[in-house]
This record gives C-alpha cells, sequence and structure tokens, in this order.
C-alpha cells in the first residue's frame, strides 16, 4: 500500500507509542515485583553480569563459555520462576501486554508489514479510523433475535422472520470459518432496518480481529473514491494508491448500495470493481435495500448476473429494528 512520507511518519508514530507504553508497562510490573522480593533484582542484575561476563570469555577464544552461559541462564531463569510462583506471578507477568502480538507492536515481521500495519494504513488512507469503536456496538455479541418475529412468514418460502434471521447468521459465521480456504461473496437485500448494516459490521470485527483488511464503504464512498480515481488520477498519487485498495484489501464492504444517484459512470464502476475482485478472488459483501428486480434494472443484467452468480444471496425480513428500539 502505497502511503505519502506523511502518511507513514504517522503510523509509525502510533508504534513507537505503544512501544512506550509497552515498556512503562514492563517496568512497572518489576518495580512491584521487586517490592514484594528483592532477590528477584538480584536475579536479573546477575543476568545480565554473568552475559557479559561469558561474551568477554568467548571473544577470548573460550570455546566452553556459550555452554556454561545456557547453563547458568537455565538455573537463573528456573529459580526466577520459582520465586514468582511463591508471589502468585506466573511468568508472562514480565511480558508486556501487545496490541498486536505477531509483530510485538513494531508494525513489521521480518522486513514485511503486519497486518495490523496494513489496516491501519486503510483506516489513514479512507478515514475509517471510527470503524473499530462502531464495531464496539455492533457485533455478534450484540445480537438479539427478539426483533425478529416467529409469526411473520415469507411466503416464497414459509420461514419466519426469526428462523430467516438464524439462518442468515449461520451463513455468515460459515462466511467467517472458511474465509481463508474459500472464496466466496454475500449480497444482503431486504427491508431497512432488518440487520443487514448489521450483519457486515460482525463479519468485519470477526475479520479484523484475525488479521484480515478490511474496508468498509456506504456506495456513495465508494463512488466518490473511483470517481477521483477516474478523473484526478494523474494528479494524485494518493488517489490512485487508494482506488488500488479497493481491488486488493481481503474483504471489501458496500453498504447501502442504491443510496447513491445511479448513473452511467456509477453502473460501469459498479461492474469493474465487482468484476476486478472475482477474478482476483477477494470477497466482497455487499448490502441494499432495493428488490432484486430494481437491481437489474438500476446496474444492467450483466452486474445482476455477476452478483447472482457469485454471491450468497441473503433476504432479511421484519420489523424495523431502529423503529422497535424507540418505540422500547
Amino acid at each position: 500500500m502505497s502511503l505519502s512520507n506523511t502518511q507513514y511518519d504517522e503510523i509509525i508514530r502510533e508504534y513507537n507509542a505503544l512501544q512506550i507504553r509497552n515498556q512503562h508497562e514492563v517496568e512497572a510490573h518489576k518495580r512491584e515485583v521487586y517490592s514484594k522480593d528483592s532477590r528477584l533484582k538480584d536475579i536479573d542484575d546477575a543476568i545480565a553480569t554473568c552475559s557479559l561476563f561469558q561474551a568477554k570469555k568467548m571473544l577470548n577464544g573460550d570455546v566452553d563459555a556459550l555452554e556454561e552461559l545456557r547453563i547458568r541462564l537455565e538455573e537463573y531463569k528456573q529459580e526466577h520462576k520459582a520465586i514468582l510462583n511463591e508471589l502468585g506471578y506466573d511468568d508472562e507477568y514480565f511480558k508486556p501486554t501487545y496490541e498486536c502480538p505477531d509483530c510485538k507492536d513494531t508494525g513489521y515481521i521480518g522486513s514485511r508489514r503486519c497486518h495490523c500495519f496494513i489496516q491501519r494504513a486503510i483506516d489513514l488512507v479512507y478515514t475509517q479510523s471510527n470503524i473499530r469503536s462502531m464495531l464496539q456496538e455492533e457485533n455478534f455479541g450484540q445480537l438479539s433475535y427478539d426483533y425478529y418475529s416467529r409469526t411473520d412468514v415469507n411466503p416464497a418460502n414459509g420461514m419466519s422472520s426469526y428462523d430467516t434471521m438464524k439462518n442468515a447468521v449461520k451463513e455468515c459465521w460459515k462466511f467467517i470459518d472458511s474465509f481463508d480456504f474459500v472464496f466466496s461473496n454475500l449480497f444482503f437485500y431486504g427491508d431497512t432496518g432488518v440487520g443487514k448494516t448489521f450483519l457486515s459490521s460482525c463479519i468485519a470485527k470477526e475479520l479484523l480481529d484475525t488479521g484480515h483488511s478490511v474496508i468498509y464503504f456506504s456506495a456513495f464512498q465508494l463512488f466518490v473514491i473511483l470517481e477521483k480515481n477516474t478523473f484526478q488520477k494523474s494528479s494524485d498519487a494518493d488517489i490512485i494508491a487508494a482506488h488500488q485498495n479497493i481491488f486488493e484489501c481481503d474483504l471489501l464492504i458496500i453498504d447501502d448500495l442504491g443510496t447513491e444517484t445511479p448513473n452511467y459512470f456509477t453502473v460501469s464502476q459498479l461492474f469493474l470493481c465487482l468484476n476486478e475482485r472475482l477474478l482476483r478472488r477477494k470477497s466482497t459483501i455487499i448490502s441494499t435495500n432495493l428488490p432484486l428486480s430494481q437491481i437489474a434494472e438500476t446496474y444492467s443484467e450483466r452486474v445482476f448476473s455477476r452478483i447472482s452468480s457469485s454471491y450468497n444471496m441473503l433476504k432479511l425480513f421484519g420489523d424495523d429494528i431502529r423503529i422497535q428500539k424507540k418505540l422500547h
């Protein structure tokens, strides 16, 4: 992902702040346990002294120095562990609580950017840094089936609103659990307020939490980016990079398709976007209030063909949950 120097520096400053926080956390834990048993500090000091002494011996050609160091460090380690256990601490207490255990809050695994760095860059480029806070409210832990009727039945398949939502959630988990092994896409459609955006958010959180890159757009936001790429790309490298990320992210979510103003440009760009991601086998989730017949009318038969042949299409129905919450 291409970043300007300013953007890159901003992300690196965030990682530096995390590392300083981690260092302070470790130092605070050490001060705490040292105050309860000074032998722990003596052991840590002895480890440092021993390591330096043995290193000098190795430099002077002592071939046994490395094995001697290994034996002594293991003895110190076991003594350190025993004292900690006596005090009621485990071995992990001197280790920082990393925000990202994979890169240990450095942003890199070796010379490769960590998945957390990639997502930070996405959040920065698309100004979607609020996505994490939003997903604290919209996730499977907040899901309630109380808003879905067991008696309101879809005449097309005989399933109630409740059963329909239960089935949709099952399909969402199937999508999440097989994400790294099976290429698939989801298309949520149905009336306003029946849970389409909520399910998209639930999936986004699960995949973000497992280190995948996710871009979340309203249809309007997506077409603004695509429009800028078409008419301004020659003068703005950031726009070109932003456009590429739409095709390369692990999951693209297009919310509320149909709320933008459809025209020849949006129709052609939507086809390009969906088709390119299909070719790259990158998953996409689309949600819309439009009925299927209107999708074909609004976005062309070939767009509808791509969706109907390549997406798991899930229709939700029921009463508007937002209204129900206000009434209660």
